[in-house]
Protein backbone atom coordinates (compact mmCIF):
# COMPACT_ATOMS: atom_id res chain seq x y z
CA UNK A 1 0.00 0.00 0.00
CA UNK A 2 2.81 2.42 1.08
CA UNK A 3 4.67 1.79 -1.99
CA UNK A 4 1.40 2.11 -4.58
CA UNK A 5 0.83 5.69 -2.60
CA UNK A 6 4.41 6.88 -3.59
CA UNK A 7 4.10 5.97 -6.82
CA UNK A 8 0.91 7.69 -7.28
CA UNK A 9 2.32 11.02 -5.20
CA UNK A 10 5.41 10.48 -7.42
CA UNK A 11 3.40 10.51 -10.91
CA UNK A 12 1.42 13.23 -9.44
CA UNK A 13 4.04 15.80 -8.81
CA UNK A 14 5.73 14.62 -12.35
CA UNK A 15 2.50 15.26 -14.34
CA UNK A 16 1.08 18.32 -12.74
CA UNK A 17 4.17 19.99 -10.80
CA UNK A 18 3.62 22.06 -7.62
CA UNK A 19 0.00 21.00 -6.47
CA UNK A 20 -1.23 21.05 -2.62
CA UNK A 21 0.16 18.44 -0.07
CA UNK A 22 -1.38 15.29 -0.48
CA UNK A 23 -1.11 13.66 3.24
CA UNK A 24 -0.25 10.04 4.12
CA UNK A 25 -3.59 9.80 5.42
CA UNK A 26 -5.71 11.43 2.93
CA UNK A 27 -3.72 9.10 0.02
CA UNK A 28 -4.20 5.84 2.10
CA UNK A 29 -7.96 6.65 2.64
CA UNK A 30 -8.10 7.58 -1.57
CA UNK A 31 -6.43 4.10 -2.04
CA UNK A 32 -8.83 2.39 0.16
CA UNK A 33 -11.40 3.58 -1.85
CA UNK A 34 -10.47 2.58 -5.26
CA UNK A 35 -9.22 -1.09 -4.11
CA UNK A 36 -12.40 -1.33 -2.22
CA UNK A 37 -14.72 -0.18 -5.83
CA UNK A 38 -12.10 -2.46 -7.87
CA UNK A 39 -12.08 -5.72 -5.44
CA UNK A 40 -15.85 -5.41 -3.95
CA UNK A 41 -17.87 -3.77 -6.68
CA UNK A 42 -20.95 -2.71 -6.14
CA UNK A 43 -24.07 -3.80 -8.36
CA UNK A 44 -24.72 -2.65 -11.51
CA UNK A 45 -25.94 0.51 -11.97
CA UNK A 46 -29.83 0.43 -12.89
CA UNK A 47 -30.39 1.57 -16.22
CA UNK A 48 -32.21 5.19 -17.01
CA UNK A 49 -34.56 6.33 -19.68
CA UNK A 50 -32.44 9.26 -21.71
CA UNK A 51 -33.95 12.42 -22.00
CA UNK A 52 -32.95 14.78 -24.90
CA UNK A 53 -32.41 17.80 -23.73
CA UNK A 54 -32.73 20.99 -25.94
CA UNK A 55 -28.97 21.95 -27.43
CA UNK A 56 -27.37 23.36 -30.28
CA UNK A 57 -26.37 20.80 -32.38
CA UNK A 58 -23.85 22.69 -34.66
CA UNK A 59 -22.18 23.89 -31.03
CA UNK A 60 -20.94 26.57 -32.65
CA UNK A 61 -18.51 28.95 -31.31
CA UNK A 62 -19.89 31.95 -29.21
CA UNK A 63 -18.33 34.56 -26.96
CA UNK A 64 -16.58 33.00 -24.51
CA UNK A 65 -16.37 35.97 -22.15
CA UNK A 66 -17.12 35.25 -18.33
CA UNK A 67 -19.76 32.91 -19.85
CA UNK A 68 -22.73 31.24 -17.86
CA UNK A 69 -23.40 27.59 -17.38
CA UNK A 70 -26.13 27.59 -20.13
CA UNK A 71 -23.44 28.76 -22.60
CA UNK A 72 -21.11 26.27 -22.07
CA UNK A 73 -21.48 23.41 -24.40
CA UNK A 74 -22.75 26.10 -27.17
CA UNK A 75 -18.80 26.88 -26.79
CA UNK A 76 -17.28 23.65 -28.16
CA UNK A 77 -16.39 23.45 -31.72
CA UNK A 78 -15.61 20.37 -33.31
CA UNK A 79 -17.49 17.69 -31.82
CA UNK A 80 -20.51 16.00 -33.82
CA UNK A 81 -23.98 16.31 -32.61
CA UNK A 82 -23.88 12.68 -30.89
CA UNK A 83 -21.49 13.65 -28.64
CA UNK A 84 -22.90 16.95 -27.94
CA UNK A 85 -26.16 15.24 -27.01
CA UNK A 86 -24.16 12.77 -24.66
CA UNK A 87 -22.52 15.51 -22.90
CA UNK A 88 -25.78 17.49 -22.42
CA UNK A 89 -26.76 14.45 -20.83
CA UNK A 90 -24.34 14.65 -18.31
CA UNK A 91 -24.87 18.43 -17.68
CA UNK A 92 -28.75 17.42 -17.06
CA UNK A 93 -27.68 14.46 -14.89
CA UNK A 94 -24.97 16.32 -12.55
CA UNK A 95 -27.48 19.50 -12.32
CA UNK A 96 -28.57 18.74 -9.03
CA UNK A 97 -24.75 18.46 -8.27
CA UNK A 98 -24.07 21.92 -8.87
CA UNK A 99 -25.04 22.28 -4.75
CA UNK A 100 -22.60 20.87 -3.32
CA UNK A 101 -24.45 19.66 -0.71
CA UNK A 102 -26.45 17.28 -2.74
CA UNK A 103 -22.98 15.41 -4.30
CA UNK A 104 -22.06 15.07 -0.08
CA UNK A 105 -25.71 13.72 0.80
CA UNK A 106 -25.66 11.67 -2.65
CA UNK A 107 -22.50 9.57 -1.62
CA UNK A 108 -19.64 12.13 -2.96
CA UNK A 109 -16.80 12.21 -0.98
CA UNK A 110 -13.73 14.91 -1.13
CA UNK A 111 -10.79 12.47 -1.98
CA UNK A 112 -8.59 15.21 -1.26
CA UNK A 113 -7.03 15.06 -4.98
CA UNK A 114 -6.33 19.03 -5.20
CA UNK A 115 -5.00 19.77 -8.47
CA UNK A 116 -4.25 23.12 -10.18
CA UNK A 117 -5.45 23.97 -13.50
CA UNK A 118 -8.24 20.83 -12.63
CA UNK A 119 -10.01 21.01 -9.11
CA UNK A 120 -10.98 19.57 -6.03
CA UNK A 121 -12.25 15.98 -6.93
CA UNK A 122 -15.19 13.96 -5.16
CA UNK A 123 -15.76 10.48 -5.68
CA UNK A 124 -18.45 8.20 -5.55
CA UNK A 125 -16.72 4.69 -4.56
CA UNK A 126 -19.68 2.57 -5.34
CA UNK A 127 -19.74 3.85 -8.92
CA UNK A 128 -15.95 2.56 -9.72
CA UNK A 129 -17.16 -0.22 -11.84
CA UNK A 130 -16.52 -1.79 -15.22
CA UNK A 131 -19.67 0.38 -16.58
CA UNK A 132 -19.11 3.31 -18.60
CA UNK A 133 -22.53 5.24 -17.30
CA UNK A 134 -22.49 8.69 -19.28
CA UNK A 135 -25.34 9.80 -16.20
CA UNK A 136 -23.30 8.84 -13.48
CA UNK A 137 -20.03 9.98 -12.99
CA UNK A 138 -17.45 8.41 -10.56
CA UNK A 139 -16.04 11.73 -9.63
CA UNK A 140 -17.30 15.43 -9.56
CA UNK A 141 -14.76 18.11 -9.70
CA UNK A 142 -14.98 21.65 -8.15
CA UNK A 143 -13.42 24.74 -7.92
CA UNK A 144 -13.63 27.31 -5.46
CA UNK A 145 -13.27 25.00 -2.07
CA UNK A 146 -11.24 27.16 -0.01
CA UNK A 147 -13.22 30.45 -0.87
CA UNK A 148 -16.22 29.06 0.52
CA UNK A 149 -18.34 28.89 -3.00
CA UNK A 150 -17.79 25.70 -4.43
CA UNK A 151 -18.44 25.55 -8.34
CA UNK A 152 -19.19 22.50 -10.26
CA UNK A 153 -16.79 22.89 -13.06
CA UNK A 154 -16.56 19.21 -14.63
CA UNK A 155 -17.33 15.54 -14.27
CA UNK A 156 -14.92 12.85 -14.54
CA UNK A 157 -15.33 9.22 -15.49
CA UNK A 158 -13.07 6.21 -13.75
CA UNK A 159 -12.85 2.77 -14.92
CA UNK A 160 -10.74 0.22 -13.36
CA UNK A 161 -7.50 -0.58 -15.60
CA UNK A 162 -8.49 -4.59 -14.93
CA UNK A 163 -11.42 -3.59 -17.26
CA UNK A 164 -10.60 -2.97 -20.82
CA UNK A 165 -11.07 0.80 -22.40
CA UNK A 166 -14.14 1.91 -22.57
CA UNK A 167 -15.38 3.35 -25.71
CA UNK A 168 -16.38 6.38 -23.84
CA UNK A 169 -18.10 9.32 -25.60
CA UNK A 170 -19.33 8.90 -29.25
CA UNK A 171 -15.72 9.81 -31.69
CA UNK A 172 -12.26 9.92 -30.52
CA UNK A 173 -11.90 13.33 -28.62
CA UNK A 174 -12.28 11.97 -25.64
CA UNK A 175 -8.66 10.07 -25.07
CA UNK A 176 -8.37 8.13 -21.77
CA UNK A 177 -6.29 8.49 -19.57
CA UNK A 178 -4.59 4.89 -18.18
CA UNK A 179 -1.20 5.93 -17.32
CA UNK A 180 -2.33 8.65 -13.89
CA UNK A 181 -0.60 6.35 -11.39
CA UNK A 182 -4.00 4.96 -10.11
CA UNK A 183 -5.74 1.82 -11.37
CA UNK A 184 -8.41 3.67 -13.25
CA UNK A 185 -8.71 4.67 -16.88
CA UNK A 186 -9.70 8.42 -16.56
CA UNK A 187 -11.04 10.57 -18.43
CA UNK A 188 -12.30 14.49 -18.31
CA UNK A 189 -15.52 16.22 -19.52
CA UNK A 190 -15.54 19.82 -19.13
CA UNK A 191 -19.56 20.36 -18.86
CA UNK A 192 -19.86 23.09 -16.52
CA UNK A 193 -17.00 25.39 -17.10
CA UNK A 194 -15.59 26.15 -20.70
CA UNK A 195 -12.07 24.65 -21.35
CA UNK A 196 -10.54 26.77 -24.66
CA UNK A 197 -8.38 23.73 -25.08
CA UNK A 198 -11.60 21.25 -25.30
CA UNK A 199 -13.99 19.61 -23.26
CA UNK A 200 -12.46 16.48 -23.03
CA UNK A 201 -8.68 18.45 -22.34
CA UNK A 202 -6.79 16.88 -18.72
CA UNK A 203 -6.44 20.70 -17.90
CA UNK A 204 -8.60 24.19 -17.77
CA UNK A 205 -6.58 27.24 -17.52
CA UNK A 206 -9.76 28.62 -16.30
CA UNK A 207 -10.11 26.97 -13.44
CA UNK A 208 -7.13 28.50 -10.29
CA UNK A 209 -7.85 26.10 -7.98
CA UNK A 210 -9.08 28.57 -4.95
Amino acid sequence: MKSLLNRAMRFTNKLFGPIHTISTAAGLFLWSIIFAAIFFPSCQKPSNEIVSPTFTSDARLVSTDNPNASEVMNMYSGLSSKTVWELQQARAATARYRDLKNAIKDGYTNINVDVPNMGHHFMKSSLVDGVFDIRHPEILVYNGIETGHPELVAVEYAVPLTDPMPEGFTGSTDVWNGTSGFPLWLVHAWVWKYNPDGVFNWTNQAVDLD
